[in-house]
């Protein structure tokens, strides 16, 4: 039997309480509105900003993106959770 096609959620899943596991984080280098993201929601391969390594499909890892009404979804980069906890300690490193 062939399977059903699935609608595409716009807004982002409940987390198993039923509230999203949205946040806003101040710190030095702003406000900040951070998501966490489960390992089985992951699918996409992303860039680490923080380490600059793969953060591969089902690895758990959160997304951040300014609070600021500037911010858009172009803004939003995906971290791994120890990356994102030490920002403010190292800098970024440059891409070979």
């Amino acid at each position: 039997m062939p399977r059903r096609n699935r609608a595409i959620r716009a807004e982002p899943r409940p987390t198993a309480g039923g509230m999203s596991s949205r946040r806003l984080e101040s710190a030095a280098d702003g406000e900040w509105i951070v998501q966490r993201v489960a390992g089985q929601w992951a699918s996409k391969v992303y860039r680490c900003p923080g380490c600059d390594h793969e953060i591969r499909p089902g690895v758990a890892h959160l997304v951040a993106w300014p609070a600021t009404e500037t911010g858009t979804v172009a803004d939003r980069r995906h971290w791994h959770q120890g990356c994102w906890s030490a920002r403010d300690r190292r800098h970024p490193t440059s891409r070979r």
